[in-house]
């Protein structure tokens, strides 16, 4: 094996490709009636769904439903109800309009027969107009910095995330939550870069769907640090909404800089503000999540 941080051997990197058949296998929604789709959570021991699987899952079930020349540019999402990972997520999808440019779609997540999240997605026709964005921060190359597992392995007993397997590489530049706390708050930005950890079919709407479900992983770490606590070690976390905007195309299985800061928490609650880039620059996303931020109650 290579001595050098980050690199993984071809039987590591075949176990991603297999971690990542089974997300698109996961977002591959089965559909049971017009508009109407199930959806399955990975036999794993979570006690809730993660609110990156039934985004990416909801923002499928509307994919679904509108001409592939109408790609996504916007979701706005609320978690409504924990998910129950032992039964299927049946996701209905209502066509609220149908224009010359725009189309928009509404989808509810139902278990137990209880919406347990609410997503509104807007399509649009490709067309010409202004084009500008924000300089993507310099950071390292992140074949040069530590895998997750890497980082994870000291703190394993506080990382619930430690206990899964990831079908999304990621690679922290600064300290995640769960170092930071032994140095105290870290004021600032936090980067991480990510892509799936394995090779995606070419379809657009599945790149968005599988970014959707990574922005969730790390958004709310930004509020952590800011505290110098470690979200499950001091911290009950959960997202309670999730808004993203998609400016550019891309490919989630490529290398992306995902930044994200918070400018405020308080009474319980954090907001995380996100900007992602390719690994060439471009801005292809941006991310705002409102996430609950309690602390924990020591028995």
């Amino acid at each position: 094996m290579s001595d050098t941080c980050g690199s993984a051997p071809e039987s590591l990197r075949g176990m991603g490709q297999q971690l990542v058949d089974q997300l698109v296998a996961l977002l591959d929604l089965e559909q049971l009636e017009v508009d109407i789709f199930r959806g399955l959570s990975p036999q794993v021991s979570m006690q809730r769904v993660f609110g990156g699987q039934v985004a990416g899952q909801a923002l499928v079930a509307a994919g679904r439903t509108v001409p592939e020349e109408r790609a996504v540019h916007s979701l706005h999402a609320y978690f409504l109800r924990p998910g129950d990972p032992k039964i299927p997520i049946i996701y209905t999808v209502d066509r609220i309009r149908d224009g010359r440019s725009f189309t928009s779609r509404r989808v509810v997540a139902i278990q137990h027969g209880k919406a347990i999240f609410s997503l509104s997605a807007s399509f649009h026709v490709a067309e010409d107009g202004p084009d500008h964005q924000t300089g993507m921060p310099a950071a390292p190359d992140p074949e040069t910095l530590p895998t997750l597992d890497e980082r994870m392995a000291p703190y394993a007993a506080l990382e619930e995330r430690a206990k899964l397997p990831q079908p999304i590489d990621v690679r922290y530049v600064q300290a995640p939550s769960w170092e930071q706390r032994e140095s105290g708050p870290r004021v600032g930005p936090n980067l991480v870069w990510l892509r799936t950890a394995g090779t995606l079919p070419p379809d657009p709407l599945l790149h968005v769907c599988a970014l959707t479900f990574a922005s969730d992983l790390t958004l709310l770490e930004s509020v952590a640090v800011h505290h110098g606590m470690a979200l499950g070690a001091d911290l009950q976390a959960a997202s309670l909404d999730h808004a993203m905007w998609f400016h550019r195309p891309f490919r989630a299985d490529e290398w992306l800089l995902y930044q994200s800061e918070s400018p405020a928490a308080s009474g319980g609650r954090g907001l995380a503000l996100g900007q992602i880039w390719s690994q060439d620059g471009r801005q292809v996303a941006s991310v705002v999540q409102e996430g609950l931020v309690r602390p924990l109650r020591r028995s």
